[in-house]
């Protein structure tokens, strides 16, 4: 009698690519396709475990994760080699504004922390536009006639905010247009639209020229987390301070990039 043997056991990392091929009706011939998704899901653990620190413990990351692999598969449907961006980059893009769709879908955010952190984000703004330089968070919690640790403690209510906020196009009230977003306006770079580069060339000035005049350690905070990769907890061992610390640094910093685009905005529109 023929011994049957024992099949192969099929890793997580394939069967999510069976599953894309399934549910995404990928042609079986495109086996470069097909290599390429397989080779990248790691990055959408990357990309989708980075934001789950934000997220309060409702929200289901498997959901995020399905998500992401759509921001994927898009980005491997979509991206032009001669765009002038890496697919890793591109990728990148596509997960995160896939996945924030679907935070948006789900309006995981109430919206009192939003309320709260425009509140902010408002004062802010006035102190800037009357002192002429990047408020300190001392600043700040005078002018909203607070201490300094309860407005460490509000900084702490609102991070989810401020996790998404940069990825929403405000419009003239100051509200999020939840119909288009700066992630939509920009993520498919194989479309030649002369007007979104230039846009996109001139946002990116903008947010470069922020970051120049932001304090020391909300500019190292933002690097370490968005372009060196590190999760806020390893960036709290570097600097040897809380990660509750980092979190209101974070925050701090996002809210003065925000206020400091909607200056621009309205400058730009008067």
């Amino acid at each position: 009698m023929t011994a049957i043997a024992n099949p192969t056991p099929v890793s997580p990392d394939r069967r999510r690519k069976q599953e894309l091929t399934r549910r995404y009706h990928i042609e079986p011939g495109s086996v470069a396709e097909a290599d390429l998704v397989e080779r990248y899901l790691p990055l959408v653990r990357t990309v989708v475990g980075r934001m789950a620190m934000s997220l309060p413990s409702h929200v289901d990351i498997e959901d995020l994760n399905s998500s992401g692999l759509v921001g994927l598969l898009n980005a491997v449907r979509n991206h032009d080699p001669e765009g002038g961006s890496s697919f890793e980059s591109y990728a990148r893009v596509r997960i995160r504004g896939a996945v924030l769709d679907e935070l948006r879908r789900l309006d995981w955010v109430p919206r009192s922390v939003h309320d709260k952190a425009r509140r902010v984000q408002a004062v802010i703004s006035e102190l800037e536009q009357a002192n002429g330089q990047v408020p300190t968070a001392p600043m700040v919690a005078r002018a909203m006639e607070l201490s300094l640790k309860d407005y460490e403690t509000l900084l702490d209510e609102i991070r989810p905010a401020t996790f998404v906020c940069l990825d929403a196009s405000p419009n003239a009230d100051g509200e999020s247009d939840s119909d288009t977003t700066r992630y939509e306006s920009v993520a498919d770079e194989s479309q030649e639209d002369p007007v979104a580069q230039v846009s996109r060339h001139e946002l990116a000035a903008v947010i470069g020229e922020r970051l120049k005049q932001l304090p020391e350690m909300q500019r190292k905070v933002l690097a370490l987390y968005y372009f060196e990769d590190l999760r806020l907890r390893e960036i709290a061992e570097v600097f040897g301070v809380t990660e509750s610390r980092i979190c209101q640094i974070h925050s701090q910093a996002i809210l003065n990039i925000r206020a400091f685009l909607q200056n621009h905005e309205c400058e730009m529109a008067a």
